[in-house]
């Protein structure tokens, strides 16, 4: 079994400092590098067990917190129910100050945190999202597209909206080969805005594969009601593949 190292971080942004948690096999590497984003329940112990088997792959992984700038993680018990009106409420309120802008200051900071260590390659990066953090994955590689080869979504939501800063308008941005895992049914993403992401990606001449998985909103993610092992495994296995053709190809 590979042996991984877990660091915690605090990364400077200019919003405040980041706490992260960062993996990677034993060894100086350089290894490539993930960001890993996590869903709207933030940083928890499900995150870092995936960014671990992430990292035997043979990577280096960093988990942020995302909503650092209302305090270290948790934020938020990530236990307290889904269903909770005034839960609910309170992590809305923390996804609505993640804005495009926002997002921007801390892709900066993450991609000049990872040029900073000895263990990651700066310039061969890859990124998956969960849930509100796929469309994270879709900005950060329209941002940075001469440094990040591949991005995932998995049963991401709002990536093709009417919105002006909608994720799918970025389609003429992205070098990084993608990959999409929905949700059947999913109400953050209906079947007419998968077909309008895939017509966006399409016309843009992306490099991109996208799927509907037979189950709900959160199959990934171990913690969640949704949790679905099939689609959890068959999710992993596309992680694996799209990471081995991409950042561990060269």
């Amino acid at each position: 079994m590979t042996q991984i190292t877990d660091t915690r971080f605090n990364i400077t942004s200019a919003d405040g400092q980041i706490d992260a948690e960062a993996f990677h096999p034993e060894g100086n590497g350089p290894f490539p590098a993930v960001i890993l984003f996590t869903d709207i329940r933030g940083s928890r112990p499900v995150y870092s067990r995936l960014a671990q088997k992430i990292s035997a792959l043979g990577l280096y992984v960093l988990v942020p917190h995302v909503y650092y700038r209302a305090g270290p993680a948790p934020v938020i018990d990530p236990a307290l129910p889904v269903q909770d009106e005034s839960v609910r409420a309170q992590r809305q309120a923390l996804r609505a100050a993640l804005t495009p802008e926002t997002l921007s200051r801390d892709f900066a900071a993450l991609t000049d945190f990872l040029r900073s260590r000895r263990e990651a390659e700066a310039n061969n990066i890859g990124v998956v999202g969960y849930c509100m953090s796929g469309a994270f994955a879709l900005r950060l590689a329209a941002e940075y597209p001469d440094r990040v080869r591949a991005a995932a979504s998995f049963h991401g939501g709002g990536l093709a909206t009417d919105a002006p800063d909608s994720p799918h308008l970025l389609a003429p941005r992205l070098k990084a080969r993608l990959y999409f895992g929905h949700a059947d049914h999913d109400a953050s993403i209906p079947a007419e805005s998968i077909a309008r992401l895939e017509d966006a990606l399409q016309q843009a001449g992306a490099d991109f594969e996208s799927h509907v998985y037979d189950a709900r909103h959160g199959f990934a993610i171990e913690d969640a009601a949704a949790f679905d092992r099939a689609a959890y495994e068959r999710h992993f296995g596309a992680l694996t593949t799209l990471f081995g053709s991409t950042l561990l190809a060269s």
